[in-house]
């Protein structure tokens, strides 16, 4: 999984980067010497950059890490408590949208944010599919429809209240599934990611909370998941990679509207033990 690269001229042999270590890899040599692995130690580094990250003299790297790819934090770019507040209330799930589409570049802008959501084991195995052929959006919104239909007439008792309202509404030539959206963004991941929908979920976390620095708006597509989730065929229209179990559909396009207060929320249930 690679080794350990120390810059002597400035490494203080402090240890932090041995007492940082997850998987508990690194030791100084011979107790107070240089940084360097345990025997065997890169066959269970995950390759997380922690010790790379906590160096504050730059004096360590790794193979598959290059101190030199990673930039030091800027200070000046911290938000403190008040911002970071006010960011996360501000968001808010994008139902309308211009019908201008959003520029692969911007896309890819945000996938390249969104790489950086913590993986289980850092396996890093999320893979992205994007749709921005309006005609293929709307058929999987119809194909999603079509499963709210049949669940309507095996179940009508079961199926949720808005399922009658949203298939009512596609019949009337209102698409409330994916909402005329310009650019469709699925997230995936395969059986062998130990966490996958945990993966899929904080990646597209950090591509809705930076979408709007962007202009952009996102909204979780539910109701797809729900088809796909259900139906094979589905899932074979969307594209998705074969052995990918791990799913979750977002909706992303330019907002109609600026928002301009932050609604309050239910307070929330806590137990301390």
């Amino acid at each position: 999984m690679g080794r350990l690269i120390v810059d002597e001229t400035k490494c203080k042999r402090d240890a932090i980067c041995a007492n940082e270590c997850p998987m508990a890899i690194i030791k100084l040599k011979d107790g107070n010497g240089f940084p360097e692995m345990v025997p065997g130690g890169e066959q269970v580094c995950l390759v997380c950059g922690h010790c790379v990250a906590v160096c504050p003299h730059g004096a360590l790297s790794h193979e598959q890490i290059p101190v030199k790819e990673c930039p030091v934090i800027d200070r000046e770019l911290v938000v403190d408590e008040r911002q970071a507040e006010q960011f996360l209330r501000s968001c808010r799930s994008i139902r309308f949208f211009k019908d201008e589409p959003p520029d692969k570049a911007t896309i890819q802008r945000l996938i390249e944010i969104a790489r950086y959501a913590p993986t289980a084991g850092n396996t890093q195995l999320v893979e992205w599919l994007v749709l921005t052929d309006r005609g293929k959006i709307k058929e999987m919104a119809g194909m999603a429809v079509d499963w709210m239909r049949s669940l309507l007439e095996k179940a009508p008792r079961t199926a949720p209240p808005y399922v009658p309202v949203v298939v009512r509404s596609w019949d009337m030539g209102f698409d409330a599934v994916l909402r005329d959206v310009p650019a469709l963004v699925v997230a995936s991941a395969p059986k062998a990611a130990a966490n996958g929908m945990v993966d899929v979920i904080l990646a597209l976390s950090y591509f809705e909370l930076a979408a709007p620095t962007l202009g952009l708006g996102t909204c979780w597509a539910g109701l797809l998941q729900g088809a796909l989730l259900s139906s094979s065929e589905t899932r074979e229209a969307l594209g998705l990679p074969k052995g990918h179990p791990y799913h979750y559909p977002m909706m992303v396009g330019r907002p109609k509207a600026k928002y301009h207060r932050l609604p309050r929320r239910k307070s929330p249930k806590i137990t301390w033990q």
